[in-house]
């Protein structure tokens, strides 16, 4: 009897050892309670030049603070056409409000507003909610479709808190950088990120290049309009769009330059329009493929397969064939550096062009010219004043030129190019003369254009 208690105790001893052995080093079961590291994790630039934001923490709560208070909520009301009720269903007719929202920056005191033209476009009134949750209506002062920035103001009687505006040439990428706006109408949202990328083309084929400053702090639906601004709570942007396939954020955030922008407003507050200056020149960015196809080894920077006749470019002596390096002291390693760069300037500003030709560098002051353009959106054609070279090609004494196709199908009949001479039965000779034509005319009536290729020839084209 003694034997077997003996055995039993041994056995109970035993497997109570396997069992704790099992559930030491065996058995994974979920932790109860996540332990913090006693030292914080962190990394260090591999860079011996010093990097400051390595050695102390960012604190936003400062930036935050100081810009949350200055962007604002923009109701856009516009009238849509749709049937409310049966009777229009069937015989046509009907409208209702239709309303949608976006974002805001207060960039002065007394009530100036920065946003996205996409935000108030059409708009048959526009309100604006302020972080005290006051509101008030807003008056449109002026919109650039091209770059996606409009002004709007409010009156308040009191000074408004506002963002200064930093200089987006010195950004870079990898820095700190908070998104503040309206998501969702989740008014005053702040999120976090970093700089990505700099001077990303969107639409890189379609003759208008853009520059825009990507980031990875979270943008959404509302957020248009909103502020990107750096750890210092100064504007470096204005957030405008999302790279998404569903709509929402997926990690890609694009925000308007605050160059860019800042130029446009002071340029609708001053002259009431938007003043570009250009090169005048034709040129693509380099690449590899670029570089073998015409034999050079540069694949960076911006080559000139054109000068337009006349233009600061032709007067300041560049040349087809030189590749541009910089602008002052601007790089430019693709056209779209190029582009954000020349869209904070205005005509007749000089600038310092810094070329490649015959494997030196060349320093070039050119003067920019007012870029006079009309797109004519019913024609889905981009028109440019013609110069006196061009029309002497085309054997012609007045005419305005087709600059480029902002529609497939008009890419496809090769319009690009041609001379415009009528519009109607009425001669055109600069751009000025399109537009008011194109201003005054019955918008249910067909448009005939008479227009001149390349080879002299006259044709004649409705559209109806």
């Amino acid at each position: 009897m003694k034997q077997t208690v003996r055995l039993f105790a041994v056995a109970l001893v035993a497997g109570a050892m396997t069992l704790g052995g099992y559930k030491l080093f065996v058995e994974k079961t979920a932790p109860l309670a996540v332990v913090q590291e006693a030292e914080p994790s962190f990394t260090i630039p591999t860079s011996y030049t010093g990097f400051e934001a390595a050695e102390k923490d960012i604190d936003f709560t400062e930036a935050a603070e100081r810009t949350v208070h200055a962007v604002v909520h923009v109701k856009n009301t516009t009238e849509g056409k749709a049937p409310t009720s049966m009777r229009d269903l069937f015989r046509g007719g009907g409208s209702r409000a239709m309303i949608g929202t976006g974002s805001g920056v207060i960039i002065t005191p007394d009530g100036y507003i920065i946003t996205n033209n996409h935000v108030i476009d059409n708009a048959t009134q526009l309100e604006v909610t302020l972080n005290d949750n006051k509101t008030y209506n807003a008056q449109l002062i002026g919109t650039d479709p091209k770059t996606d920035i409009a002004l709007i103001k409010i009156e308040a009687d009191y000074e408004l808190p506002f963002v200064p505006f930093a200089d987006s040439n010195n950004v870079k990428i990898g820095e700190w950088v908070l998104a503040v706006g309206n998501p969702f109408n989740l008014t005053s949202t702040v999120t976090a990120g970093i700089v990505s990328a700099k001077a990303r083309d969107l639409n890189e084929y379609d003759g208008n290049p853009q520059s825009f400053i990507q980031t990875d702090a979270a943008v959404n639906r509302g957020n248009s309009g909103g502020a990107l601004v750096n750890t210092e709570g100064q504007l470096i942007g204005i957030n405008t769009a999302i790279s998404s396939e569903t709509g929402s954020y997926v990690g890609y955030s694009f925000a308007v330059p605050s160059n860019t922008a800042r130029k446009i407003v002071e340029d609708i507050m001053e002259y009431g329009g938007v003043q570009r200056g250009i090169l005048g020149i034709q040129g693509f960015g380099l690449n590899s493929r670029q570089a073998d196809r015409l034999g050079i080894s540069d694949t960076q920077g911006v080559y000139i397969a054109g000068i337009e006749q006349g233009s600061g470019a032709d007067k300041g002596g560049m040349r087809e064939g030189d590749i541009i390096k910089n602008i002052d002291s601007f790089k430019i390693t693709k056209f779209s550096d190029l582009a954000g760069y020349l869209g904070s300037k205005r005509p007749n500003d000089i600038v310092d062009v810094t070329v490649l030709r015959d494997g030196k560098q060349k320093v070039i002051p050119v003067t920019l010219v007012k870029l006079e353009i009309f797109e004519i959106e019913e024609l889905g054609i981009e028109i440019k004043n013609a110069n006196k070279a061009e029309l002497q090609n085309f054997g012609l004494n007045g005419g305005v030129k087709i600059n480029r196709a902002l529609t497939q199908d008009m890419a496809s009949f090769g319009m690009e190019g041609k001379i415009i001479t009528k519009i109607n039965e009425d001669d055109v000779n600069t751009v000025e003369d399109v537009r008011r034509l194109m201003e005054g005319r019955d918008s249910s009536t067909p448009i005939k254009l008479t227009l001149v290729n390349e080879q002299g020839e006259l044709h004649s084209f409705i559209f109806r």
